[in-house]
């Protein structure tokens, strides 16, 4: 049976946020990053296609920051929106997040031809600045770890008319 994410955050982004290239679900050229919560970690699930090749069977490591990033974003405000009361699903729009930081540690290459996990552990370090440690496996073979520093997008990137 292959593993998803049931109920994830990008699913409640309001549309006008729901655009990026990794994680938006109104960009049909975008990946469709999916974060959702599995206990108290987070976790995203993607199946990295042909064109995600960085040389014959691996994935190209682009692909691997992106994952971490969007992963990290995503789990930032799951993280704040259940702060504030709320789950995926709920009649609530979450919180959006942008990335102030992203470290990836590339640990073993990354083979392609299965599904990538990114599990996330979540941190407070400010009201609007969450740190998201994430780990990504590819089957039980941890190849990347990373770190994202978000922080609530500004207002100054709401859609101007």
């Amino acid at each position: 049976m292959e593993e998803k994410v049931v109920k994830a955050i990008q699913d409640d982004y309001p549309d006008d946020f729901a655009w990026c290239y990794g994680c938006g679900r109104l960009n049909e050229s975008g990946h469709h990053f999916r974060t959702g919560w599995e206990g108290e970690n987070t976790v995203t699930i993607f199946n990295p296609e042909p064109e995600h090749t960085a040389l014959p069977g691996f994935v190209y490591g682009g692909l691997i920051a992106s994952f971490v990033d969007c992963h990290g974003t995503g789990s930032a405000s799951l993280a704040l929106h259940r702060k504030n009361g709320h789950e995926p699903g709920d009649e609530a729009d979450p919180p959006r997040f942008v990335t102030a930081s992203l470290h990836v540690d590339f640990l073993k290459p990354t083979p392609n031809g299965g599904p990538l996990k990114a599990i996330g552990t979540v941190e407070e370090i400010h009201p609007k600045k969450w740190k998201v440690n994430a780990e990504v496996y590819a089957e039980d073979t941890l190849c990347a770890r990373g770190e994202v520093i978000a922080v609530v997008m500004p207002s100054t990137f709401a859609k101007k008319d």
